[in-house]
């Protein structure tokens, strides 16, 4: 498949269709998968077929997913994908109008819920991941003394690293290295604070 590059979200109506709770857990299953119907979604976010196929269309709507290629012979199956490599939400875009901040605000925060709650769930089951996924698991917090261009800096070497690790990884796997590959979510926090 095909796709640009991230997509910079910086319209109210394109952001508030993708901070949909629902919409967003679909985005993602959506990029995990790299394509899928609204029948296998259905059955991951335990909803009815009509309703993800709602919500899917919400998100075409806004240039966010777009039909697939067919993956199987039947014709009445209708595929969707990304459109883009992944979407970027930047807070300068979201500064000039009381409206774009409160919704880039609840934005955020139901991101970071998500987010939690992915964390929550694997703490939940983290033993039947076995020794090996523990180990490599983790969670940290840094503390530093930093300006906000370092802070900037240092975003985008994180930014590269991980790059250079998707991009690794799934030349391996499309090499046929799959055994012991997993989807990983890395969540990563940089932000000013006072004492």
């Amino acid at each position: 498949m095909a796709r640009d590059e991230k997509r910079r979200i910086t319209d109210v109506g394109t952001l508030k269709a993708l901070a949909h709770p629902l919409r967003m857990k679909l985005y993602r299953l959506l990029f995990v998968a790299e394509a899928a119907t609204a029948s296998h979604l259905a059955e991951q976010v335990d909803e009815a077929v009509s309703l993800v196929s709602y919500h899917l269309r919400k998100l075409a709507e806004h240039g966010l997913v777009e039909e697939a290629e067919p993956r199987s012979a039947d014709g009445r199956e209708r595929w969707w994908q990304p459109s883009s490599e992944g979407v970027s939400i930047r807070d300068e875009d979201f500064q000039d109008a009381p409206e774009k901040v409160a919704a880039h605000l609840a934005a955020s925060r139901m991101f970071l819920e998500q987010r939690t709650e992915m964390y929550l769930r694997y703490l939940d089951e983290r033993a039947h991941w076995g020794p090996g996924w523990s180990e490599a698991a983790h969670d940290s917090e840094t503390l530093l003394r930093l300006t906000a261009e370092e802070l900037a800096e240092l975003k985008k070497d994180l930014h590269d690293l991980l790059t250079r690790y998707d991009e690794q990884g799934r030349a391996r796997e499309a090499a046929g290295d799959t055994e012991g590959r997993e989807h990983v979510a890395l969540h990563v926090y940089g932000f000013p604070f006072r004492v």
